[in-house]
């Protein structure tokens, strides 16, 4: 997957998930990370 790709679905689990401004930045950051280390 490319980075933007991961870019996507991280902002969206991030929107979905994210409880204010600094969750949702973690959120992103953590499903970023987690498709990196999947190989997608």
């Amino acid at each position: 997957m490319s980075r933007l790709g991961k870019g996507i679905v991280a902002g969206l689990a991030a929107k979905k998930w994210g409880g204010g401004c600094l969750g949702t930045i973690v959120v992103f950051v953590i499903v970023y990370w987690l498709l990196g280390q999947a190989g997608c």
